[in-house]
C-alpha cells in the first residue's frame, strides 16, 4: 500500500489504471464496511444473486474479476467451483489474504490468463472503474470457453424517474457524507459517485456487451434499477 504522502485521494473519470489501483490501495482497509453502510447492507444479497446467475458447477473454473478484498470471491467459491480473484488493487488483495481463495494481481484491461480459460466470469461494481470498457468485455470473453457465461453487476440508472431523482441525490450527496464520516479517504467517494452518474443505463450497456461479441444479452434490476444484473454467453462454437 502507499505511504500517506503518495497515496492518490481520487481518481479522474479519465480512469488512468494506475490512479484508480493508487486510490483503491488507500481506502482498501475500510471499503468492505463502506460497501455495507451505502448498500444498507444490500450488497450480501446481490453477491448471492451473482453466484446464483452464473450456475456454477462443482470443478468449473471461474473469474472473479475487480475481486477487491476477495468477498466475492468467497461467495462465489460456496458453489463448488474453483474460483480466482483478479484486482489491480494490490493494498485491496492484501486486505483477502487468509480468506481462503486464490487472489491473484491482473490488470483487467490485458488479463494474464490464456484463452479459454474459464466456464464463467464476472465482474461486480468495477467494470465502470476501467478507461476501456469495450476492450475488458473482449479480454473476458476471450478468457472464456465456448458457451462460456458472463455476469456482470453494475450500478445503473433507476427507471421510474421519482426515485431516479432521490436515488442520485443520495448518491451523489450521501456517498460523500457517509465517506466524511466513515471513510479515511472521503473524496475517492466524490469518484465513486461521479463514476455512477456517468455510467450507462441498462440498454446501452447490454447493447455494449452484444457488441463485445456475447449472445442471450439480458438484465435483472434490482431495487428498482439502481443495480443491474447483466447477463451473457460467449458463442459456441
Amino acid at each position: 500500500m502507499l505511504c500517506e504522502a503518495e497515496q492518490v485521494t481520487r481518481a479522474s473519470l479519465d480512469k488512468d489504471p494506475s490512479e484508480v489501483a493508487a486510490m483503491f490501495d488507500g481506502v482498501a482497509a475500510g471499503y468492505d464496511r463502506m460497501n455495507t453502510v451505502m448498500s444498507l447492507g444490500m450488497d450480501r444479497h446481490w453477491r448471492s444473486e451473482v453466484r446464483k446467475a452464473l450456475g456454477l458447477k462443482v470443478g468449473e473454473r471461474c473469474l472473479d474479476l475487480g475481486a477487491g478484498s476477495g468477498v466475492s470471491t468467497q461467495e462465489l467459491s460456496r458453489s463448488g467451483a474453483w474460483v480466482v480473484g483478479a484486482d489491480i488493487s494490490l493494498g485491496m488483495l492484501s486486505v483477502g489474504r487468509g480468506r481462503g481463495v486464490p487472489l491473484v494481481g491482473a490488470d483487467a484491461l490485458s488479463l494474464p490468463f490464456a484463452d479459454e480459460s474459464f466456464e464463467a466470469a464476472t465482474i461486480s461494481f468495477a467494470i465502470r472503474n476501467v478507461p476501456d470498457v469495450d476492450r475488458v468485455l473482449r479480454e473476458m470473453l476471450r478468457v472464456l470457453r465456448p458457451a462460456g457465461r458472463l455476469v456482470v453487476c453494475e450500478f445503473s440508472t433507476p427507471t421510474w424517474h421519482p426515485f431516479r431523482t432521490v436515488y442520485m441525490e443520495y448518491v451523489m450527496r450521501g456517498f460523500p457524507l457517509l465517506a466524511q464520516r466513515l471513510s479515511s479517504n472521503p473524496e475517492a467517494y466524490v469518484y465513486l459517485a461521479e463514476s455512477v452518474r456517468a455510467w450507462p443505463a441498462q440498454p446501452d450497456f447490454a447493447a455494449q456487451i452484444q457488441r463485445a461479441g456475447f449472445e442471450a444479452v439480458a438484465w435483472r434490476n434490482f431495487v428498482g434499477g439502481a443495480v443491474a444484473l447483466h447477463r451473457g454467453t460467449k458463442p459456441s462454437l
